[in-house]
C-alpha cells in the first residue's frame, strides 16, 4: 500500500477506489432500481454462531419465528416501494442460503398476492454470487469473532486472515450480479437483492464509490431491512 493523493487513504497500488468510480462517470447510469434486503433473523443469529459454509447454510439455519414475521413485513415494504415508484416489474434475486431464500420467498409471495409483475413470474432467482462472505475457520464459531475479521478489513481489502474471503472478492462478485442484471432484465425493474450482512455492506461501498475497507463505517443494515442502493449523482455503472 502507498499514500494516495486522491482518496486520502492508503489504497492498493493501481486500485484507488475513488478513481475507479470517477472513471465510470461518463458511462450509462443504471437502468434498474436496486435494493438491498438482508435476510430476517435466522437460527444462526439466535444461536450466536457464524454460518458461512454453503454445506451447512444452504440446508440449515433458516429463519426463526421472529425472522419469518420480519420477512413478511419486509415483503410489504417491497410491494409499497414498487407501487410508489411505478416500475415495470419486481425482480427478486437471492442468495441460496436457507435464511435468505426463505426471506426471498416471502417477498415473492407478497408481490404475486398484490398483483404486481414479478420478473420472472414463476420464481425467485437463486444467485450463488450473493452467498454470505466466507469467514473461513471462524465459520461455525461464535459470531463475536466477526470483529476479528473486520479489524483487518479496515487495513486491507485483500487480506485472508482466518481463511476469510477478501473484501475485494466479495465486492467484485456482488457487483458482477448487478452488471449482469443490467444487461439481462427487460424494462425498468425494482431489483431486490436478498442476501447477508457483510455481502450487502460491502456492495454498498461500490454503489457509494467509497473504499471497500470502510464498509463497517456505513449505516448498519439490520435484519429484514430494505435499503435503496444508488450511485452518486453523475456516476455510471461502468
Amino acid at each position: 500500500p502507498r499514500p494516495c493523493m486522491y482518496c486520502r487513504g492508503r489504497c492498493i497500488v493501481g486500485a484507488c477506489w475513488f478513481l475507479m468510480c470517477a472513471a465510470s462517470a461518463a458511462d450509462t447510469p443504471l437502468r434498474h432500481n436496486y435494493y438491498a434486503l438482508r435476510h430476517g433473523q435466522s437460527l444462526a443469529n439466535v444461536e450466536g454462531v457464524i454460518s458461512s459454509d454453503p454445506a451447512v447454510a444452504c440446508n440449515h439455519h433458516g429463519l426463526s419465528e421472529t425472522g419469518l414475521q420480519q420477512a413478511r413485513r419486509a415483503a410489504e415494504a417491497v410491494c409499497a416501494e414498487a407501487l410508489s415508484t411505478g416500475v415495470d416489474g419486481v425482480a427478486i434475486v437471492s442468495s441460496d442460503f436457507k435464511r435468505a431464500w426463505q426471506t426471498a420467498q416471502a417477498v415473492h409471495t407478497a408481490v404475486i398476492a398484490r398483483g404486481l409483475s414479478c420478473v420472472p413470474a414463476s420464481a425467485v432467482c437463486a444467485e450463488t454470487l450473493l452467498r454470505e462472505r466466507s469467514f473461513g475457520t471462524l465459520s461455525g464459531g461464535p459470531d463475536s469473532r466477526y470483529a476479528d475479521v473486520w479489524v483487518h478489513d479496515a487495513v486491507s481489502a485483500t487480506h485472508t486472515e482466518f481463511g476469510s474471503e477478501p473484501v475485494t472478492s466479495v465486492r467484485e462478485r456482488a457487483w458482477g450480479v448487478v452488471e449482469r442484471l443490467e444487461a439481462e432484465l427487460p424494462g425498468r425493474c425494482m431489483v431486490v437483492l436478498v442476501a447477508h450482512g457483510d455481502v450487502l455492506q460491502i456492495l454498498q461501498t461500490r454503489f457509494a464509490c467509497v473504499d471497500p475497507r470502510t464498509h463497517r463505517s456505513l449505516p448498519h443494515l439490520e435484519t429484514a431491512t430494505l435499503r435503496r442502493l444508488s450511485l452518486p449523482l453523475g456516476a455510471g455503472a461502468g
